[in-house]
């Protein structure tokens, strides 16, 4: 079990503000709270200063990797997804955070013999 933080993040290149877009803007807060997660980037004002960017970016923070794949497969969660993936264009992953502390020089470790 990760003792670090894991992120939900959404690369939303495009969003068909419907009806559907609203209802799962409504309901998703609910499915994040028993797994511990919490928006710390919803949409927010994004200045590229490398490349071009399109669209907006959404991070969800959660307490480890194992909740948050257990609230993206989580019946509440699975019950609102299709109201965002049929009405808007974008990729999505999970990815560990690192532990506090941590520095750059760390990660040679792993990719040095």
């Amino acid at each position: 079990m990760s003792t670090h933080p894991a992120y939900a993040i959404a690369h939303l290149r495009s969003v068909d503000l419907g009806a559907e877009i609203v209802e799962y803007i409504e309901r998703i807060d609910a499915t994040l709270e028993p797994y511990g997660g919490r928006f710390i980037v919803h949409g927010g004002a994004l200045t590229p200063i490398e490349g071009e960017w399109d669209g907006d970016l959404v991070i969800i923070e959660f307490p480890g990797a194992d909740a948050a794949r257990a609230w993206y497969d989580s019946d509440a969660y699975r019950a609102i997804l299709p109201l965002r993936t049929e009405h808007s264009d974008s990729v999505t992953c999970i990815v560990e955070g690192v532990p506090a502390g941590y520095r750059a020089v760390d990660k040679l470790a792993t990719l040095l013999p």
